[in-house]
């Protein structure tokens, strides 16, 4: 069985700093794309960031973009997130997900359970 879990999330003030981490265990095989999504309260969930096999592209939301950096670690089904000078409006529950042949979208295959983001003002 495949497991996706998330973390590093909390609760920063408005201008700080974090890295959100996922691990993917229990599959051997390889992925086209693991990405970001999340999901604000009262809004719908939207992609974040998507890095694709080999890391050599990479996508962002335009909300996103020039502040939040996806990255992945080869050897272990890990991929990162880190987010910089963020905003009230970043506040939302994030989720990692893997997809095996397409892009990251709400078609990804395999997705965790997410971890809470919350900014202050």
């Amino acid at each position: 069985q495949v497991q996706v879990v998330e973390s590093g999330g909390g609760s920063v003030q408005a201008g700080g700093a974090l890295k959100l981490s996922c691990v993917v265990s229990g599959y051997t095989g390889s992925t086209n794309c693991l990405g970001w999504f999340r999901r604000a309260p009262g809004k719908e969930r939207e992609a974040v960031a998507a890095i694709y096999s080999g890391g050599e592209t990479t996508t962002y939301a335009d909300s996103v973009k020039g502040r939040f950096t996806i990255s992945q670690d080869n050897a272990n089904y890990t991929v990162y997130l880190q987010m910089n000078s963020l905003k009230p409006e970043d506040t939302a529950m994030y989720y990692c997900a893997a997809a095996v042949v397409g892009p990251c979208d709400e078609g990804s295959d395999y997705w965790g359970k997410g971890t809470l983001v919350t900014i202050s003002s």
